[in-house]
């Protein structure tokens, strides 16, 4: 019986094992996605870019050392006796310099193009430009979008157009986008790379982020920050449309749909995955500053006017009984989270709405 070698395994039509692991090393690759990199959206680009950069100012250090390492490795080997021997030398000012020069001007840069950047790019400013080649117009007026992370879905709401979305979300191109984002539950982030940098949404605050997009097309958004066990669905598109485009979308989200009362928003708060695109023709009034303040619920006091009564000294004991007979909102009586003693607790439950001259 004749055996054969690795060596003549390709002559037969046979290939090496080592081939086929070499190959499955490379299949992770297959999965990359350069939306990072190749953005559609100015500030994403931008942010590209800085990339690239920040990248490139640190291998002027790190290429060098490294190749300087095999070098020294190699020429002060021990069979290489043509090298002086200098047991006894211990410093070189021009070395000193090198080594710790270079390194400096690095961070020297690499500290003014963060201070650049950071100020530039910051989510909360105000576009200043469409791309690097059309600024922006003085007349051009933002598109106003607020974002709400639910468990497991994003609800997006139009308060200009006066329509709403789940897990679908809408924009012009060219047109600056001022986001407000806000969360119901937990923390989350959203990200749509092709736009933008992620920004996080955390209940009871609002973050901002203002940003375009350059190309039509269909993007990903998702959340990039765990919250969960649906958090890996927790994703949705994001159309880049033309100005008639995103007329014709907003006129079509008129006409599906329900209204998104604050009891049906009660309802899409609940923890679901794997939700479907929903359009919801009208939205109401004050939703999103209500979903904010933590006062969606009829008769809850919202946190805007629980700072108002902190910012006066507070309520103190006693104060309680001046908080329950105020009409906070439809005539409803505010609750109140805790209260001082029983005795306030069935005071409260008890006392009348003041008359209206009186407030």
């Amino acid at each position: 019986m004749s055996s054969t070698t690795s060596s003549e395994r390709p002559r037969n039509g046979r290939v090496p094992l080592s081939r086929f692991a070499l190959l499955a090393l490379t299949l992770p690759l297959a999965a990359c996605n350069a939306v990072v990199m190749k953005p559609s959206g100015d500030i994403a680009a931008q942010q590209a870019d800085l990339i690239v950069v920040s990248t490139l100012l640190m291998l002027l250090i790190i290429v060098p050392v490294i190749a300087l390492t095999l070098w020294f490795a190699w020429r002060y080997r021990q069979s290489n006796t043509s090298v002086p021997y200098e047991p006894e030398w211990d410093h070189s000012t021009r070395l000193e310099l090198i080594i710790w020069g270079a390194p400096l001007l690095i961070i020297i840069a690499l500290g003014a193009l963060t201070w650049i950047s950071t100020h530039k790019l910051d989510p909360y400013r105000p576009l200043d430009r469409i791309s690097d080649t059309k600024p922006l117009a003085a007349e051009v007026k933002p598109l106003i979008v607020e974002v709400v992370a639910l468990d497991w879905k994003w609800l997006f709401v139009y308060p200009e157009q006066g329509v709403a979305t789940v897990n679908e979300l809408a924009a012009p191109v060219d047109r600056p986008i001022q986001f407000k984002i806000t969360a119901s539950t937990v923390m989350n982030s959203f990200y749509v790379p092709a736009l933008a940098g992620q920004i996080y949404a955390m209940p009871g605050m609002q973050t901002q982020l203002h940003a375009v997009i350059n190309k039509e097309g269909v993007y990903d958004g998702f959340s990039a920050n765990y919250s969960g066990d649906g958090f890996s669905h927790m994703r949705f598109k994001f159309h880049g449309l033309s100005e008639d485009g995103f007329a014709r979308w907003v006129a079509s989200a008129k006409t599906e749909g329900q209204v998104l009362t604050r009891a049906e928003y009660l309802k899409l708060e609940q923890p679901s995955k794997r939700d479907p695109v929903r359009r919801y023709a009208g939205v109401d009034a004050g939703l999103f500053d209500a979903v904010l303040n933590r006062c969606v619920e009829s008769g809850k006091m919202c946190m805007g006017q629980m700072m108002a009564i902190d910012a006066a000294g507070g309520g103190g004991k006693g104060g309680v009984d001046g908080l329950s007979v105020l009409r906070w909102r439809d005539g409803e009586r505010p609750v109140v989270a805790a209260l001082c003693t029983p005795e306030n607790a069935a005071q409260f439950m008890a006392a009348p709405a003041a008359p209206t001259e009186q407030r």
